[in-house]
């Protein structure tokens, strides 16, 4: 948005526009700029200081960003225009290359902004509430408490349940249902890096911290700036690192591993686990002023085992998922299957459940998925009518899928081996074919090649 109070600029802002492929609209009076659809202006008079002064006092402030341009450069001009609201002063033509860079800068700005909502628009969907399925009472006390938590983005939330509950995904539904969802979510396991890695991953490092610092690096903190740090599993967190993120959320500011700079960040703080806590600060394993800052709003989300009324919904939802994935007709559930789901414990929760319907769907040989496809060969559960299912090794397995597959396929092997992203000679090898003696392997008619074309084999 350009406000023009003199007509000695017009084709200025005409020129500008046309070599910046930006569409800047002007108008003569400040009155006339709508906030609403502009975030940057710039206001250009060529006459008096006060015109200037003037439009420029009626303009700034809110979240409107305004530059000033002017025909001649003077400090006092600079001075008093930045007094009255102004982010910069330019005297054109002796600034017209660092006016253009100015909004450049915000031109790109804003398009990083609309990306970064429409890509939040997406995500919230992904990520919606009514998206986390379930009716249990429980759940809905979680979900309740989460969703008031949404609004208040600096509001630190720690979400606690056993493992496979569902706290990253709810994690991710705080942050893309937030004010923050246009900036970035990041995430890491602080149990799944050494002390050392994870400092420098949480806090970054510069040049020449530590041997293979070859270059400064930001750390996650200063990546997610503006948006949510999600850090799963606190509890195996290390004490000295504790103590380092204490520092952090207290100061909100960081400083990167060799540094000395302290460097602001502005962050929301999800952290998860499945250890409790509480009992850890009485072991001397946790530190108790970190867990006191951190457990600002808990959630609890509740095992699977305490929400049964919610399996068949969650089963029949990962059931139509993978149906479609797979390709299979897979439709439904056995009225022993449903038996089986309601009556299990399912300590894996609800990883661990989507893993047995995957699994079942995958190698079902019909419409209707039985309660032996669900058994776990992990654990060798009981089948609703008491008896043990058959062990299955994971050789097993993946033989049995290699061969539902091959079905699929009509026994074309080259097809089934594409489907299941393999090499045809790995496929012959699951299936306990042999190779030929010049270690190629004999081809099937339907996998026989058109006379024009050469088959590939090793000498």
């Amino acid at each position: 948005m350009v406000v023009t109070l003199s007509d000695s600029f017009v084709e200025l802002w005409a020129q500008l526009a046309e070599a910046m492929g930006l569409r800047l609209e002007a108008v003569d009076t400040p009155a006339a700029l709508d906030r609403r659809t502009n975030v940057v202006a710039v206001i250009a008079a060529g006459g008096a200081e006060e015109t200037l002064v003037d439009a420029m006092r009626q303009v700034a402030g809110g979240d409107l960003e305004v530059a000033a341009v002017g025909a001649l450069p003077s400090h006092r001009t600079a001075a008093a225009v930045v007094r009255a609201g102004a982010a910069e002063y330019f005297a054109v033509p002796q600034d017209l290359d660092l006016l253009r860079a100015w909004i450049a800068e915000r031109a790109e700005r804003l398009r990083e902004r609309t990306q970064g909502l429409a890509f939040a628009a997406v995500e919230a969907h992904k990520y919606r509430f009514d998206g986390i399925l379930g009716e249990s009472t429980a759940l809905m006390k979680a979900l309740g408490l989460a969703a008031r938590v949404i609004p208040h983005p600096n509001v630190t939330v720690l979400i606690t349940g056993e493992t496979g509950t569902g706290k990253e995904l709810l994690a991710r539904a705080i942050h893309y249902n937030g004010p923050r969802a246009a900036a970035a979510f990041v995430d890491i396991n602080c149990a799944a890096l050494p002390e050392t890695l994870l400092e420098s991953e949480l806090f970054g490092h510069e040049k020449g911290a530590f041997t293979d610092a070859s270059a400064s690096k930001p750390g996650l903190f200063e990546l997610a700036d503006g948006g949510t740090v999600f850090l799963d599993e606190i509890g195996h967190l290390a004490l000295p690192l504790q103590a380092k993120l204490l520092r952090a959320l207290q100061e909100r500011q960081i400083r990167r591993v060799g540094g000395t700079r302290a460097i602001p960040v502005d962050v929301r703080i999800i952290a998860a686990t499945h250890v409790d806590l509480a009992a850890a600060v009485r072991a001397g394993s946790f530190r108790e002023d970190l867990y006191y800052r951190l457990n600002v709003v808990p959630v609890e989300l509740p095992p699977l085992r305490a929400r049964q009324q919610d399996v068949a919904v969650l089963a029949r939802h990962f059931l139509s998922h993978f149906a479609a994935e797979y390709g299979v007709g897979v439709t439904a559930f056995s009225p022993a299957a449903d038996r089986l789901l309601r009556e299990r414990d399912w300590p894996g929760n609800i990883r661990e459940l989507r893993n047995a319907v995957e699994r079942a769907v995958l190698l079902a040989t019909a419409s209707v998925i039985d309660a032996d496809a669900l058994a776990s060969p992990a654990t060798a559960h009981a089948t609703v009518d008491g008896t043990l299912p058959f062990p299955a090794p994971l050789d097993e397995i993946v033989h049995a899928a290699v061969v539902r597959t091959l079905e699929r396929c009509g026994g074309n092997k080259s097809e089934a081996a594409r489907r299941l992203g393999i090499s045809r000679p790995r496929l012959l090898r699951l299936l306990g074919e042999d190779a030929g003696a010049d270690g190629s392997f004999a081809a099937d008619a339907d996998d026989a090649m058109p006379p024009n074309a050469v088959r590939a084999r090793r000498a």
